[in-house]
Parts: C-alpha cells; structure tokens; sequence
C-alpha cells in the first residue's frame, strides 16, 4: 500500500513539473500584458494596468501583421483542406503508375527541415519571377500544410467501407452527389482535424514566411523582430487575446463533442 501511496505522489509531482514546464512561458505573457511598466527588464512588476489592451488598437502595424496572419492561414487552409482532401481520396480509391512515389514524397515537406524548405521556395519564386509578398506567403504555407490535411483525410479512410457509396450509386445517385453527400459526411472528422491542424502551422509559421515574405509581415515575423529589443507589452496583450480566443473555441468544441456523445 504504502508503494502504492508513494508511486501516486510521484506521479502527481511529476505531472505538475510537466504542466509547469509547458504553461509557466504561457503565464508570463498573460501576467506581462498587465505589467504597469514598460522599459526594461520587462519581468519587473510595477503594478496593474490595463493600458497596454487600450493602446494595442493604436498600433496600426501590429495591428496589419496580425490581419495578415488571418488572412494568409484562412486563404491557405481552404486550399489545403480541399487539395489534401480530393488527393487523399484519390490516392485510397484508384491505382496508377507511381503512386508509392508521390506517397513517399508526401513526407518531404514534413521530415525536412523547414530552413530547408524555405529556401527552396524562395529559389522557386525567384526563378519563375513572383514577387515576395502575400502570394507566396499563402503558396508556401498551402505547400507545407496539404501534406498534413492528406495524413489526417487518410488516416479516416483507414476504415472507408465503399459500399455506402455503391448503394448511393444503385440508389440513383452520382458520383459528385455521392462525394457530397456520402463520403464528405463520414470523412468529416478527418477533413475538420487537417483544416484545424493546417490552420494552426500558418498561423505558428516563422522559419518559412521569413524567407518569402517580401513587403507582406505576419504576425509571428513582427514578434520575432520585436524580440531584438525586447517585447513590447501590445505583443503580450494581443497574444494574450489570441489565447483566449483558443481557449473559447476548444471550449466550444469540447462542448459539442461531449453533446453529441451523450445523445
């Protein structure tokens, strides 16, 4: 009993070490972004305010990089939903010449390194002449997110049974009424899972946006410049905002998961 008892504890403190670990950085933000000072060292308390919230709408160019950001990873996660998606879809259903190729490459942009992947987009858009701006952001970040769309939209087809779809078929139904109306349902989850996942790394993205993104910041490319200097307050105070708007959608989420369960 008493091994028991002590093996428990040991768990405990070991799971609070690990949660303090991964949340500690988070707190300072959100602690930060109500920091009364702003010289440095930032990390000294000198008192509560809520200015920083105020003044962030005054700040135009954070302001634009953050827009930016929303724009380039809604824009890019429709198109890598949808490319990823019909690909998956295809490569489970049909058989052709060099198909165990194209999958193998699928895992390029995922193993390699993102340094890696970056210059060489950069040396694309630069051959075939396309200006470093918003474009190439929203073509790079289609280009690393469709392969993790694909793995989510496969890993639901795993267990695909293709008679619904033949019934659908007998039962009067085309092919194009059949994908929307039979498979898209049953491939849902995956499909929603590799458009949140793709969503997520455009949003998170430095190492390849710093490398094709011309006149065009986002938002984490303006936070890595301002890290130089130190971090102003506004970047915690929106950050802390974004991290809210996390938390309510996974509230959300949960919540209408454990609804659907429960009926």
């Amino acid at each position: 009993m008493k091994k028991k008892k002590h093996s428990g504890i040991f768990k405990i403190i070991f799971c609070l070490i690990v949660y303090i670990f991964l949340f500690l950085p988070i707190a300072v933000i959100v602690v930060n972004s109500f920091n009364a000072t702003n010289s440095k060292p930032y990390m000294s308390w000198k008192g509560f305010t809520v200015d920083w919230y105020l003044k962030l709408w005054s700040n135009s160019s954070l302001l634009e990089a953050f827009g930016n950001t929303m724009i380039i990873a809604i824009i890019s996660t429709f198109c890598a939903t949808a490319i990823g998606t019909l690909a998956a879809v295809g490569m489970y259903k049909y058989k052709f010449k060099g198909k165990g190729l194209i999958d193998g490459l699928l895992y390029i942009p995922v193993v390699i390194p993102e340094i890696v992947l970056g210059i060489s987009l950069l040396t694309l858009f630069s051959k075939v002449n396309i200006p470093r701006g918003m474009i190439t952001l929203i073509l790079a970040h289609v280009t690393f997110c469709v392969p993790f769309v694909i793995f989510n939209v496969r890993a639901r087809l795993a267990g695909y049974d293709n008679s619904i779809e033949e019934a659908s078929l007998d039962l009067g139904a085309n092919r194009i009424m059949t994908f929307f109306k039979v498979t898209m349902p049953v491939l849902a989850p995956g499909i929603f899972g590799g458009a949140l996942l793709a969503f997520t790394l455009s949003i998170d993205d430095v190492i390849i946006s710093y490398f094709v993104y011309g006149q065009t910041k986002t938002y984490p490319l303006k936070v890595m410049e301002s890290v130089k200097s130190g971090v102003a307050p506004d970047v915690n105070a929106l950050s802390t905002l974004i991290l809210i708007g996390t938390i309510i959608f996974v509230i959300l989420t949960q919540g209408d998961l454990i609804k659907r369960k429960s009926k």
